[in-house]
């Protein structure tokens, strides 16, 4: 049988001698067992637990409340205050301050109801001018302002540094009281293969363009293109004398220039 020696404290006298206590394995097991035995929990002890649990009232969850409030609305900066709405319990959070934000769409909205863009004829000949803000504003303005002489549609590719508003005070800047058609249209770059500004496009007939995607495409006898830092009547003068077959279209143009 396996025996241990238990620590010096432990041990006992005996006829003046010490000598060490052992003990049987199976004996300290035994006792071990029994240290960790657990006195089963009775109905009485659950009964007692729940007589000494405090009872929670409305008045300590509103008092709770007082002392642990949300801050107003008015306090916490970049928000304003406004009615709280009750639903299901949970209060209406409050809502970012408008400060100065602005209505894009409004904004482009009441700028072509202004009168300076013109509505896009949808049928004849019609001349594309692209364009980029970027461009020299000399040259800019010059397209601008036979553009809407020769009553062409000016289209741009995007926004100018993506900003509509910014967009939109640099054309405001350029057309002044002029009225010119002008699209942004980036589609329209790649239908034609525009790859530089300006850019001229001759179309013979717009009503002959064929639903393509999101957008209308046309046959490729049935347009000129002429790229190149010139002027509209410089392009339509080439036109006419490169493509006698479309003598008639530019003509229309040019005349509208010479007015």
């Amino acid at each position: 049988m396996w025996a241990i020696n238990v620590p010096p404290h432990a041990r006992r006298l005996s006829r003046g001698v010490a000598t060490a206590v052992r003990w049987p394995l199976a004996s300290l097991a035994m006792l071990s067992t029994l240290g960790l035995a657990q006195t089963p929990v009775q109905e009485a002890d659950i009964a007692r637990a729940a007589r000494h649990r405090p009872v929670i009232t409305e008045a300590d969850m509103a008092r709770a409340a007082r002392q642990h409030a949300l801050p107003a609305a008015a306090s916490i900066p970049g928000l304003a205050p406004g009615p709280v709405e009750q639903g299901a319990g949970v209060a209406q959070l409050p809502q970012p301050a408008k400060g100065n934000m602005v209505d894009i769409a409004a904004l482009a909205q009441n700028y072509a109801a202004s009168g300076a863009l013109v509505p896009v004829s949808l049928s004849g000949p019609q001349l594309l001018v692209f364009v980029s803000l970027s461009m020299p504003e000399g040259a800019l303005r010059r397209l601008i302002e036979q553009g809407a002489r020769a009553k062409a549609v000016l289209l741009l590719r995007g926004l100018e540094g993506g900003s509509l508003v910014k967009t939109m005070a640099h054309l405001r800047q350029l057309l002044g009281q002029r009225q010119v058609a002008l699209q942004i249209d980036p589609q329209a770059f790649d239908r034609f293969g525009v790859t530089q500004v300006p850019s001229f496009v001759l179309l013979r007939d717009a009503s002959l363009g064929q639903d393509c995607g999101a957008g209308t495409c046309f046959a490729p006898g049935a347009y000129l293109l002429v790229a190149g830092d010139v002027t509209i009547d410089y392009a339509l003068a080439q036109m006419d004398a490169r493509a006698p077959r479309f003598s008639a279209e530019a003509g229309v143009f040019l005349r509208r220039l010479r007015e």
